[in-house]
């Protein structure tokens, strides 16, 4: 058999991964993982036994084409991320492209990941939203942000414990301070918590709760700053 297989891996609960990852991982020649001690947990904990190789965003740009080559003669690969689905803010993308490239067969198994319980869980409307993923970290930020708020629709965002609040603040200024916001950290883990309110509120929680583990912020449709509404 030979193709990519794209498998989701859990947030947090190991439980939180499916019958067919776990075949998909018992059955394929090598595994590719971002990270080979995180996987190796997974590996260990249902008993399987597959060679694992590396594959992040540090080494994808010179792997990705001779990965795709050896499928192409006929080697099964999974690619699996720390957590999630691979290609979703993580590793993957270019292994893909690829392989399609190539004219190799890739398939994605549905599964685990983080913005879909964040989206879900906020109460924020669903039926238009805008996944960003991470925002850019310095050039660009602040225009991205704007370009979302245009959009008036639910965006959700990833963002790391250590800049949740002045990210949170950032927000203020294009989506304005009484903006619906919810953020959802540590999902599927045993502190899960989502914290709902005004990006305003966000803040002074924050500020007086110190951000711990991983998040996603969803923001709701925007209100005019004053200064978007003077221009």
């Amino acid at each position: 058999m030979s193709k990519l297989t794209v498998v989701p891996t859990p947030v947090g609960n190991l439980e939180d991964i499916t019958l067919r990852a776990l075949n998909v991982l018992r059955s394929c020649d090598t595994i590719l993982a971002e990270d080979t001690r995180t996987t190796a947990v997974l590996l260990n904990h249902y008993g399987i036994r597959k060679p694992l190789q590396s594959h992040h965003k540090f080494n994808e740009h010179q792997t990705c084409h001779s990965i795709a080559r050896r499928i192409a003669d006929g080697e099964w690969i999974a690619l699996v991320s720390d957590a999630g689905t691979p290609g979703i803010s993580d590793p993957g993308f270019m292994l893909v492209r690829a392989c399609v490239e190539l004219g190799v067969e890739v398939e994605c198994l549905p599964g685990a990941t983080a913005f879909v319980p964040a989206l879900v869980m906020s109460g924020l409307p669903t039926d238009h939203f805008v996944f960003e993923g991470f925002l850019p970290p310095k050039k660009g930020r602040q225009t991205r942000m704007a370009e979302l708020a245009a959009l008036k629709r639910t965006v959700v965002f990833y963002e790391s414990p250590f800049r949740v609040v002045k990210t949170l603040q950032q927000l203020i200024e294009h989506f304005g301070a009484d903006c619906p916001a919810a953020a959802c950290r540590e999902i599927s883990k045993k502190f899960e918590e989502t914290v709902r309110g005004s990006l305003a509120e966000m803040v002074a929680h924050f500020t007086e709760q110190l951000p711990k583990g991983e998040f996603v912020l969803v923001v709701g449709k925007s209100e005019p700053t004053p200064k978007a509404a003077d221009e």
